[in-house]
């Protein structure tokens, strides 16, 4: 189906990607109970009209904006974590730098850290939607699953000892989350500088293996 929206004299613009930039700029900067409609195309510089010719309510724009930011995340999260040409330690401290890097540009472009649009949502909707509290669940799963199959392969050469590969991986991802909470809250990225540490406690990493991925 063609979603380009037909304005005067029959030009066509995108603007339903102009409603999503808009949206999730909106979201990363005030929340999503604030935000209305109105608002929202006003941003996106769209009519009104053409926001509920893409969107059947605000609550369907949230779940597509957080399933583009969660699309694009992801493709940086797998070309990192899948890269078979570094070890698997070694892949999650590319993350981890990855993760601090981004956030120290946010805070030096616009003066504050807006922290992970994902878990912002997630505290702020969570008792609101059951549609986005599902979404963002399965999510935070897939992230899960990205570090588990990392945790896996780290545990079969020999280079972490958990009980548990799947709660090991699942408090990996509570860490990252966590920080990027104090980051945002601080309003510095310093906690991110942690998690390195931090999460070759959490997987019990022997120290051979810490020297291989410096």
């Amino acid at each position: 189906v063609d979603r380009s929206y037909t304005g005067p004299m029959g030009r066509t613009s995108d603007a339903r990607k102009k409603i999503l930039d808009a949206a999730q700029s909106l979201i990363e900067l005030r929340g999503y109970s604030a935000l209305g409609v109105a608002e929202i195309c006003k941003a996106a510089e769209v009519p009104k009209g053409s926001f509920y010719y893409f969107f059947e309510s605000k609550e369907a724009l949230a779940l597509a904006v957080i399933d583009e930011h969660w699309a694009a995340e992801r493709r940086d999260w797998t070309g990192l974590l899948k890269n078979e040409a570094e070890p698997p330690l070694q892949r999650l401290r590319q993350l981890f730098e990855a993760t601090e890097a981004e956030h120290r540009a946010c805070r030096a472009d616009r003066g504050s850290i807006a922290g992970c649009m994902l878990g912002n949502l997630s505290l702020e909707m969570c008792n609101q939607s059951e549609a986005v509290r599902d979404r963002l669940k399965e999510i935070f799963e897939d992230q899960v699953d990205l570090i588990e199959a990392v945790v896996t392969e780290a545990q079969s050469r020999g280079e972490v000892t958990v009980a548990d590969v799947r709660e090991s991986a699942r408090a990996v991802v509570a860490q990252l989350e966590g920080q990027v909470l104090f980051a945002k809250l601080y309003n510095t990225a310093s906690p991110l500088g942690a998690l390195w540490a931090n999460c070759l406690a959490l997987l019990n990493a022997r120290p051979a293996s810490v020297t291989a991925a410096l």
